[in-house]
């Protein structure tokens, strides 16, 4: 786009909620701050069926906006047969890139551990169906996603570990699966130390960034709604964290996104 040419480098936010009720009133200029910042695609993920209805409508409204599908931990008691007919016919647009975000949250316990791990297998499988990539919501749960992921491995179209809260170890137990590694707003905060080591020492090549917009603002807008925008703040510190320059840091984990979710091609600058 026109606007975008004096930009020296372009991200992609591989993970964020632009359906949600905090993104109603100015969504389109939600959409044109990501552009102005530099944000050359946004993904907006589906945690229910009516959220991936929706986040499926933002991407034919939107040419930055791609979406995925799929049911969230929380929800796992709600889900019905039907609504899985019902994601797996969406799942067909051509806008549909991945399938998620799906997994164990044992945090909130919204839905009892089993019932969750029924529903993430059942995706899991679904989702290999599909030959779609899968974006892994994992919370408190780091042992029982594992034993899913492990359980139901290979997984020929890749996935993602969303919002990623683990430790290095955990993180190369994921990599081996050929998954990536999405870092969050989090890293940008002096106590996520853990975090901070992960987005160090992964290798380059599994590394994408993340919002989870309109959670999780990164520094300087803590506590703030957060919006796809943002994401530079988390990508300058991570390419501090790796002395490299954010340039650098812009290109790789956009061409991570591209390979993992199979978008298209960036045009020539």
């Amino acid at each position: 786009m026109e606007h975008q040419k004096h930009l020296s480098f372009q991200l992609v936010d591989t993970h964020c909620h632009l359906d949600m009720e905090s993104f109603a009133d100015n969504l389109d200029q939600i959409i044109e701050n990501g552009l102005q910042a530099g944000i050359k695609t946004v993904i907006t993920i589906g945690i229910d069926l009516n959220s991936s209805q929706r986040a499926v409508r933002l991407a034919e409204r939107y040419p930055s906006v791609f979406a995925t599908v799929g049911v969230h931990p929380h929800d796992a008691d709600k889900v019905t047969g039907k609504d899985f007919t019902m994601i797996g016919e969406l799942a067909a647009h051509e806008k549909v890139i991945g399938y998620g975000e799906i997994g164990l949250d044992y945090a909130r316990m919204y839905a009892e551990k089993e019932r969750q791990k029924e529903i993430f297998t059942r995706q899991l499988i679904l989702a290999k169906e599909l030959n779609l990539p899968v974006i892994i919501h994992d919370r408190d749960a780091h042992a029982d996603t594992l034993h899913a992921l492990k359980n139901l491995a290979p997984f020929p179209a890749g996935g993602v570990m969303h919002c990623f809260s683990g430790s290095l170890d955990f993180a190369e137990e994921i990599i081996k699966l050929g998954f990536f590694i999405s870092i969050p707003g989090i890293v940008t905060f002096k106590n996520a130390r853990s975090l901070h080591e992960v987005a160090r020492k992964i290798p380059a090549g599994v590394l994408v960034l993340e919002t989870d917009a309109p959670f999780l603002a990164p520094v300087p807008y803590r506590g703030k709604r957060n919006e796809p925008a943002y994401i530079i703040h988390t990508a300058a510190k991570i390419a501090e964290l790796r002395d490299i320059p954010i340039k650098e840091l812009a290109e790789i984990t956009s061409i991570n996104a591209e390979k993992l979710f199979n978008l298209p091609l960036r045009q020539a600058e």
